[in-house]
């Protein structure tokens, strides 16, 4: 596994990436922001105003076994695939009560009830996705999941999205926004 990697999400007036929509499913939005920069370690912040900005780091795997991580590792596409010009910022904050829940017990409802790998392992290689762990940084979220893919694959991701918002690990879910873009070079 490779080493961890801080990245930061700044919505504002510049970058690559257009922002189509913020749909906010449950809390507060984000304010409005055109354009998202994705800044991975200690890369310079993109220019002009800011609106919002979020980090997180890639680690270790949390809620992943062995035989999980090797098939998704088997399975899924790198990022910035030339094809894979849409995008979606999904950060999510989980309750109290998931937090309070022991390691074994979140996993148990993430997984054996929720089945959120196996769902998502249905989508790859399609969708790729990285996710970042914002809680231990004191940021507003606990998780800023990233996925692109390519135009084609859209309903695919939209079913994804609906199968995993319809099992019980979305009953802890107190916050989330979910925002749509596309990729637009030079």
């Amino acid at each position: 596994m490779p080493p961890p990697l801080m990245v930061r999400f700044h919505g504002g007036e510049a970058g690559p990436w257009r922002v189509l929509r913020q749909r906010v499913l449950s809390g507060a939005p984000l304010p409005e922001a055109r354009r998202l920069a994705v800044q991975e370690a200690a890369a310079p912040s993109p220019p002009g105003p800011i609106a919002w900005t979020l980090a997180g780091s890639t680690g270790n795997l949390r809620y992943t076994e062995r035989i999980e991580a090797d098939s998704l590792a088997a399975r899924q596409e790198g990022l910035a695939r030339p094809q894979a010009v849409h995008a979606a910022l999904i950060p999510i904050r989980k309750n109290e009560a998931w937090w309070s829940l022991a390691q074994d017990e979140r996993r148990a409802v993430l997984e054996a009830q929720s089945r959120h790998i196996a769902i998502g392992m249905d989508y790859l290689p399609a969708v790729a996705r990285r996710l970042h762990h914002s809680r231990e940084l004191g940021e507003p979220f606990d998780f800023l999941t990233w996925f692109e893919y390519a135009p084609e694959h859209e309903p695919a991701f939209d079913e994804m999205l609906g199968r995993l918002r319809a099992q019980r690990e979305w009953d802890f879910v107190e916050r989330e926004v979910e925002i749509r873009l596309v990729r637009e070079l030079g």
